[in-house]
């Protein structure tokens, strides 16, 4: 290059699944058939109702110019109806729900809308890498908050308290928490929102992964108060198969709603109208169509335990979600090298969990988002590993 990268990007690398993906990729050109059960893209469809809402609307001349920054009318009442239906929470859909291409492009919105260059962003460990990234590319000083390992991965709310809270502008949380499979523990939740009140910090739930292999569905904004503090993200992308469509949003108290669309307004051009309307449509899938997806997700979730106790992971068999989370045998010294033999000898591909941070150093993940056939094929190619 003749010029020299930006200073933003000296704390910031390539995305891990992003370099995993080329050699993945490399070994597939070298003819190995590599299954990949790292990454959590759905394989399978929208609903029929979804894809022909987008097929119809592309089919008119009228709907290829650009949209309004903040979604049509018909979608944000489409997202208020589903959480008052989902989660027995009421929004506003004109001025509390603000649509995003994806819920990832709103970890950058919110932080580029509330964080100036110094400010303290707490990061839970574990915990999605683009916190800390997006946090990173913002000159935010990070900390980083336990997740208490003992108490099925809720918030440490005692190593919480002992931080220095008043100097903090935002925390993120996810739950149902990736990568533990954790569920939200309500009172943890409330005991949050005081802290924030009393520090004056943002809370922002980050909550795609409520609708899967998941009996009881919540919002952060059915705790009392938590309007006043907090922000959440919630996509389309698990939940209703359509990852690649980029859909989200981000909903809350309309000043910070409108904070954001100055940030969102400056940085792309609104949402096609097709992928809008299709939205519209996913709302409204049926208890039945969920109850058909899970009900392959839990096929596909007994094979893959069935995977981790080939190997000797142990593993909550109440975790929600699309992924499951197993910690490995005592005597494995090195995840890294425990997850290279399987890639490289099995030709399976897990996901070490010490991408998401020191606490889960011990731990290992693998995906939902492949045929049962598949699965039961990496099963047979792991213990085949096992036992040369």
């Amino acid at each position: 290059m003749i010029i020299q990268e930006a200073k933003r990007l000296n704390n910031v690398e390539e995305y891990y699944f992003s370099k995993k993906l080329k050699q993945i990729a490399q070994l597939r050109k070298e003819g190995k058939d590599i299954i990949n059960l790292g990454i959590g893209s759905p394989d399978l469809p929208p609903s029929p109702a979804t894809i022909e809402a987008l097929y119809e609307t592309a089919k008119s001349d009228k709907s290829h110019g650009y949209q309004s920054y903040s979604g049509i009318p018909e979608l944000r009442q489409g997202i208020a109806e589903w959480y008052q239906k989902t989660y027995g929470v009421a929004l506003n859909p004109d001025n509390e729900i603000l649509p995003l291409i994806g819920s990832k492009e709103g970890i950058m919105h919110i932080s580029m809308a509330f964080v100036n260059e110094g400010d303290v962003v707490l990061v839970p460990n574990p915990g999605y890498p683009t916190y800390t990234s997006v946090s990173n590319l913002v000159g935010a000083k990070i900390e980083y908050y336990n997740l208490d390992e003992n108490k099925d991965w809720s918030v440490d709310l005692e190593h919480l308290k002992s931080l220095n809270l008043d100097a903090v502008k935002i925390i993120w949380i996810n739950y149902p928490n990736m990568p533990t499979g954790a569920q939200p523990d309500a009172n943890t939740l409330a005991e949050l929102i005081k802290l924030a009140k009393q520090h004056q910090f943002l809370i922002i739930n980050d909550n795609p992964y409520s609708l899967i292999l998941n009996d009881h569905p919540s919002s952060i904004f059915a705790i009392e108060g938590a309007r006043e503090v907090c922000l959440e993200l919630n996509s389309l992308s698990k939940s209703h198969n359509m990852a690649g469509w980029r859909i989200g949003w981000v909903c809350g108290g309309s000043d910070y709603i409108t904070s954001i669309i100055k940030v969102k307004s400056n940085m792309d051009s609104g949402m096609f109208l097709g992928l809008q309307k299709a939205a519209v449509e996913a709302l409204k899938n049926s208890k039945q169509w969920h109850a058909d997806v899970n009900r392959i997700y839990a096929e596909r979730r007994a094979v893959v335990c069935k995977i981790f106790d080939a190997i000797h992971c142990k593993y909550n068999p109440k975790q929600v979600g699309l992924f499951v989370w197993a910690k490995v045998p005592d005597e494995v010294k090195s995840v890294e090298a425990f997850v290279d033999d399987i890639l490289f000898n099995a030709d399976v591909f897990l996901t070490p969990g010490f991408i998401f941070g020191s606490n889960g150093d011990r731990y290992v993940r693998a995906s939902l988002c492949s045929p049962v056939e598949t699965c039961e094929v990496a099963l047979q190619r792991i213990l085949k590993n096992k036992n040369k």
